[in-house]
């Protein structure tokens, strides 16, 4: 039976040394209750009490790590079935498959490729997560090439698919960067536990034949002393992955069934006919439930809207994306220059800073503190109203950035002009267009200054 906060509570240190990532032991222990965090987190735990709490308060999906220092891949450790019921925590990991039956130079150009992919989207950068290594030519010294033209393009973490004396050739020199070891099985599965023992490397498990057995193997490779485990069903196209995973997910968080309390690895080039498919089923892999996607292609076009929708599925609901407060400079404005106002949502602010700086009139952009609310939502929620943006002008000195005076409002809350009039006397309010793509035309009439 899980225990409570307050019970975990009594066993540890009770310092508030802070050194867990928490302000107080108290608040450490409610979030090892929730199971979001392992009770190991805590560097003062004495060995009497480890042992009393850590079976009853891991996570029901143990948190694996692949990666060096640098550069990790950190999946598991979820305890939600539905993203509106609490939050996911660990972003699913998406790679890309090269094969070791290429030749050198288009493996290292195809790694670059992976390794400086990198996009802008509300202000984080977003990129793919690692490379995964095949030793689809059977030939180890082929798979040490290959893996020797790769790894010097950069630090991104790596999967190794390999049998155990391909990996044994190479995990010498690569172990470092702890790569994850792919796959045991039935067949090979004491080898694999030894290579992954030896090098503290974490392991994937591969059974297609049911989750009976692969249960019963991951519990065989358990008891050898490996922890770090990632499993792989075998569920390869959209009905059979959708059903497995989240059966996976579900034994896991309702039935607290510990063998298969780990992370899942998928390949949606394998149960897919094109690259368009692929995408598809990794886009339904990623929101249902998978640590790690292995992808056969890559195209900035189809990696993209995949990116996004990991970012928008592992976004707190209850907390969304937000910018500071203050003033913000796009282009080079004067103090003649226009001044606008908008809400923290950061969708919303990327939004107009990008048809600001794109309109050709370098500009001041006054942000609310909105709690990340969007213009609309936060007005009807009473967060932007003309008390609030007078209050955030005078404590950004709006009127010492600029000599006119002049502030304009988003045309969906012209309602506000008469009292934001009220509130900043001396000032001029104009109301602008309702959406954001058309304050360049907006500019372009009115704006005389």
């Amino acid at each position: 039976m899980a225990l409570t906060g307050i019970e975990i509570y009594k066993h540890l240190p009770k310092t508030n040394c802070k050194e867990c990532g928490f302000p107080t032991c108290l608040a450490f222990a409610m979030k090892v209750a929730q199971k979001s965090v392992a009770i190991t987190q805590c560097p003062h735990l004495s060995a009497e009490a480890r042992a009393a709490l850590e079976a009853a308060a891991r996570p029901p999906i143990r948190l694996v790590a692949i990666g060096g220092n640098k550069r990790k891949i950190e999946v598991g450790n979820e305890v939600a079935m539905f993203r509106h019921e609490k939050t996911f925590y660990h972003p699913t990991g998406v790679v890309v498959r090269l094969k070791d039956t290429a030749p050198a130079e288009e493996l290292k150009r195809k790694a670059e490729e992976v390794v400086s992919y990198q996009v802008e989207r509300v202000g984080m950068k977003l990129g793919l997560d690692g490379l995964a290594l095949e030793n689809a030519s059977g030939d180890p010294s082929a798979f040490s090439r290959a893996l020797e033209a790769v790894d010097g393009q950069g630090e991104l973490p790596l999967v190794l698919m390999a049998g155990p004396a391909a990996l044994a050739a190479v995990l010498e020199k690569a172990a470092s960067r702890r790569p994850l070891l792919y796959a045991a099985t039935q067949d090979n599965w004491e080898a694999m536990a030894e290579l992954a023992l030896k090098y503290k490397c974490p392991l994937a498990v591969s059974e297609p034949s049911g989750l009976e057995a692969l249960a019963a193997l991951v519990e065989k490779i358990v008891q050898k002393g490996v922890e770090d485990i990632i499993v792989d069903p075998g569920a390869r196209d959209f009905a059979a992955s959708l059903v497995t995973l989240t059966q996976i997910r579900r034994l896991a968080l309702k039935k607290n069934f510990r063998p298969l309390g780990y992370p899942v690895i998928t390949f949606p080039g394998e149960g897919t006919k094109d690259p368009e498919e692929e995408t598809l089923l990794a886009a339904q892999q990623v929101a249902k439930y998978a640590g790690v996607v292995v992808l056969d292609h890559f195209s900035p076009a189809s990696v993209y809207p995949l990116l996004t929708l990991r970012l928008n599925i592992y976004t707190d609901p209850q907390k969304p994306i937000q910018v500071q407060p203050g003033v913000y400079q796009l282009g080079a404005p004067k103090e003649t220059s226009p001044l606008c106002v908008t809400t923290n949502f950061s969708l919303t602010y990327f939004s107009i800073a990008g048809e600001l700086e794109s309109s050709g009139f370098p500009s001041w952009l006054l942000v609310c503190d909105t709690e990340g609310l969007s213009v609309l939502t936060s007005w009807a929620a009473g967060k932007f109203d003309a008390a609030r943006i007078a209050k955030t002008v005078k404590e950004f000195k709006a009127g010492e950035t600029v000599s006119h005076h002049s502030l304009i409002l988003p045309g969906k809350v012209a309602i506000l002009k008469g009292e934001l009039e009220e509130e900043l006397p001396g000032w001029q309010i104009l109301v602008g267009p309702p959406e954001a793509m058309d304050i360049g035309g907006y500019l372009k009439q009115y704006w005389k200054n």
